[in-house]
């Protein structure tokens, strides 16, 4: 993978002719257009900084020398815009990569009187920035439901108790039931049930030690049943 590059100094001349050693080429990668770089001995256009306009109108006509000299002068940009975001070395290098890629293949839609041309990377480094925030919130979801399934399942049993449970709970006079309801599935403490239902909290631990009484008595008839 090619690493942002900062911008080379250029030569005054607007259009320089000169060898250059390593060239960026879009290659095909497994399907997917690659940014790619191959050292040979080559004759590139060099472009300057005091005509942008050349350099510009080169890019959208394809030559590659003007590929070569936006992402020396843009990378680094592209770059410190995606890591910011993403806080990840490697995905902000995907990203600078992926954003070449795109302005390379959609280079006929850049549109000089509308934005500049680093204005538009950038525009295409938000989007690329999003895409690998939306990847990274799927993959952490896929992996926690991962994580979900592979949590040991509750017991038949112990759901059909639980049922068995809340069935005679409903059957429980009023006041009880209320009492049990707050202790069982509220969690509160016998404190806090008489203070919200306004009763002696000896009458709260009465409630609920009748009410259990009854409910095991129900429960060791259903469990004799179930096993018979």
């Amino acid at each position: 993978m090619l690493r942002p590059a900062l911008a080379d100094r250029e030569p005054t001349h607007p259009r320089d002719i000169r060898p250059q050693s390593t060239k960026v080429t879009i290659t095909a990668h497994r399907g997917q257009s690659r940014l790619s770089a191959r050292r040979e001995a080559t004759f590139v256009t060099v472009f300057s900084d005091d005509e942008p306009d050349v350099l510009v109108r080169s890019f959208v006509a394809g030559d590659e020398s003007a590929l070569e000299a936006v992402y020396r002068r843009y990378s680094a940009l592209v770059y410190t815009v995606a890591l910011r975001s993403l806080g990840e070395v490697t995905e902000a290098e995907d990203v600078t990569q992926k954003v070449f890629v795109a302005a390379w293949s959609g280079r006929q839609n850049y549109q000089a009187d509308r934005a500049s041309l680093p204005a538009w990377l950038l525009g295409i480094t938000r989007n690329k920035v999003v895409d690998a925030h939306q990847a990274r919130s799927k993959q952490r979801r896929i992996q926690n439901e991962l994580a979900a399934d592979s949590q040991p399942q509750s017991d038949p049993l112990d759901i059909a108790e639980r049922l068995i449970l809340a069935e005679e709970i409903a059957k429980l006079d009023e006041v009880p039931q209320r009492v049990l309801r707050m202790a069982f599935y509220e969690d509160l403490t016998h404190a806090q049930i008489a203070e919200r239902l306004q009763m002696p909290p000896g009458t709260v631990k009465s409630h609920i030690r009748r009410s259990l009484i009854k409910l095991k008595r129900r429960l060791e008839v259903w469990t004799d049943a179930s096993e018979s």
